[in-house]
């Protein structure tokens, strides 16, 4: 009877008020299952078998008779992405990491039919001798508070029946019915939602400025464009819940005045675009992309446009260039978007994460925002962790975490357990935060004074061994290479700063070009045109701040770089020698080996070739 029931609710439209709560009235949920199987399909998984490991599931559930008992749920990012993919099963709570293929039969077999957990599969906390059975029970969550990213690993991003079930288009339906475009901006400037994408400019005066300026075409960007390296938290909101992006967007361009949506998108991100498509359409099909929205006089309408993955079109000028099919490059503020933006008129530009928290600010009202966070910055961020740690993954903590409690109670620390030195915040953007001040509570005012920044949320983990300059060089690589070349400052500038840098590693360089680097780094800071040429020096002025000896071995040319092999431990297996591009390590077989330090280039490939361990690194 059921199916009936659910065939009928798809044809749905939705033309007023009450035919959402029908809808939702009638949609299956997962109390309608004895199971619900919950599988991850964000890239990280995917890129691991994830979807054949449910096409698998699916078949062994229906070799077993069972299928009809188990609701097969293929979600976004659970978040935990270094133990993907993963396998999460409800009611019991229970979830398997690092599933393979060849442990579904077993899954079904002895979870799904006899009611036994499966131990092997359950994550292993290294500081405990227990595994992890309830999902809760898991220090990665604990601290957790997920509002961005509450539907991801909850819902299939594919359904616009689970988007419904759970609130989905309630806050625009909400919107419509109770407030008035001006009460809609006050709601979330008294929320202090700031923006998640860069800056952290306040959301509400963003949109009550674009509100302001006078005009019959409007409209409502959403700034896809995540260039950082290390971070992936808008394209896993995006993949998992892109129904709730598509939301906001309206409850914004109904603030504003506006009725046209742009989604700005790196043409790299294929799962986020196919799944934006598919919700797109079906919010068009229900009725609830178009003309008059739930029956009301409101209209909107939004298109996707691909990006060519240019990072200086994360600049909101640059990125509207971009799809007005010119060059990205940014220009000069004032006029700002909000009165002079898409087509000259007047836009406003908002990231995927900031857009992620309007439904839930709007349904539980401005007062439950902000009270979480800090005085300044409220609700909580979204981190992308990666480096040197061993719980790397997607982490949405309430402002005023700090770091402490990031790298060491959510991420676990270093996985060898060698001393964590820095933390790279904010990508090429950012700045390092050494270990003095990892007790710092994480808002948009303190990580400024430390002279780095939110960014993205980006967080790349550096252990001892990690060499602060090379780091430096590799963010400024990127930034000057992703230069517009617009402005002079960026452009020759940010090469200039680079060709120093390649100096120094190269031991090539001169004690007076750290006082070049400093003083390049602040002029092009203070004289670029945009955002990427103004942040492009902080990675490079912040480590030399934080580690100035690290620089000025470089410079005085004291620093040791070539790798050394232990004679002591040499198993004499040849590797490193084989593997070595400039032939500079000698040794016969089961004989200790040596490396020429005047030939050594200190590329690593011994290092990575080296079975035991045995090689130091400079």
């Amino acid at each position: 009877m059921k199916l009936f029931v659910i065939i009928g609710v798809l044809k749905m439209r939705i033309n007023n008020f009450e035919d959402l709560k029908l809808w939702q009235k009638k949609c299956p949920r997962k109390t309608d299952y004895k199971i619900n199987v919950l599988i991850c399909m964000g890239t990280s998984c995917m890129s691991s078998d994830s979807e054949m490991i449910a096409i698998l599931l699916e078949k062994t559930l229906k070799t077993r008779n069972v299928i009809a008992e188990v609701n097969v749920i293929k979600t976004g990012c659970f978040g935990f992405c270094g133990q993907g993919p993963i396998i999460k099963i409800e009611p019991d709570d229970i979830t398997y990491v690092q599933v393979k293929v060849e442990d579904i039969e077993e899954i079904v077999d002895s979870h799904i039919i006899n009611r036994t957990i499966v131990e092997r599969l359950l994550y292993q906390d290294p500081h405990d001798t227990d595994a992890i059975k309830e999902s809760s029970g898991m220090n990665f969550y604990r601290k957790q508070m997920r509002i961005a990213l509450r539907n991801c690993g909850e819902i299939d991003p594919e359904n616009i029946e689970d988007y419904i079930v759970n609130d989905g288009y309630f806050a625009l339906s909400k919107v419509l019915q109770e407030y008035t475009p001006e009460k809609v901006i006050e709601i979330i400037k008294k929320a202090g939602l700031r923006g998640r994408g860069g800056g952290g400019f306040y959301t509400g005066l963003k949109w009550e400025m674009t509100r302001r300026f006078p005009g019959d075409e409007k409209y409502v960007i959403c700034n896809a464009d995540e260039g950082d390296p290390g971070a992936f938290m808008d394209r896993s909101i995006l993949e998992g819940d892109p129904h709730s992006i598509l939301e906001a967007m309206m409850i914004a361009g109904y603030a504003m005045g506006a009725e046209n949506g742009l989604i700005y998108i790196r043409a790299e991100y294929g799962i986020a675009t196919k799944r934006l498509r598919i919700a797109i359409d079906q919010a068009k099909k229900a009725g609830l992309i178009g003309k008059n929205i739930f029956g009301t006089n409101f209209n909107f309408n939004i298109e996707i446009k691909l990006g060519a993955g240019a990072f200086v079109c994360g600049e909101e000028t640059a990125l509207i260039h971009s799809m007005e099919g010119f060059r990205g490059e940014p220009t000069k503020k004032p006029p700002f978007p909000s009165e002079a933006g898409f087509r000259g008129k007047p836009s406003s530009v908002n990231n995927v994460e900031t857009f992620a928290n309007i439904p839930a600010i709007i349904l539980k009202g401005y007062e439950w925002f902000s009270a979480i966070g800090t005085k300044g910055s409220k609700g909580t961020k979204v981190f992308a962790l990666a480096g040197q740690i061993r719980n790397n993954g997607l982490v949405e903590v309430p402002m005023g975490t700090t770091f402490r409690e990031i790298v060491y109670d959510i991420g676990g620390g270093h996985p060898e357990g060698k001393n964590i030195k820095a933390i790279q915040i904010g990508g090429p953007s950012g700045g390092v935060i050494t270990e003095e001040y990892f007790d710092t509570k994480i808002d948009y005012d303190s990580l400024i004074s430390m002279g780095a920044m939110m960014g993205s949320g980006g967080m790349v983990i550096m252990d001892e061994e990690t060499d602060m300059v090379k780091v430096a060089k590799f963010y400024l690589e990127f930034t000057q290479d992703e230069s517009c070349g617009k402005c002079t400052p960026c452009r020759i500038g940010t090469k200039r700063m680079y060709e120093i840098l390649d100096r120094l590693v190269k031991m090539e360089g001169k004690p007076e070009d750290l006082d070049k680097l400093k003083i390049l780094g602040e002029n092009i800071k203070n004289s670029s045109l945009c955002g990427l040429g103004q942040t492009a020096p902080n990675p490079v002025l912040s480590t030399m701040k934080y580690f100035p000896e690290e620089y000025e071995a470089y410079a005085y040319r004291t620093k040791k770089t070539a790798y050394t092999i232990d004679p002591k431990k040499c198993i004499g297996c040849t590797k490193c020698a084989r593997n070595c591009p400039v032939s500079c390590i000698t040794g016969t077989v089961k004989e200790p080996h040596y490396i020429d330090e005047s030939k050594c280039i200190a590329c690593g490939a011994c290092y990575e070739a080296c079975p035991v361990d045995e090689i130091l690194k400079p």
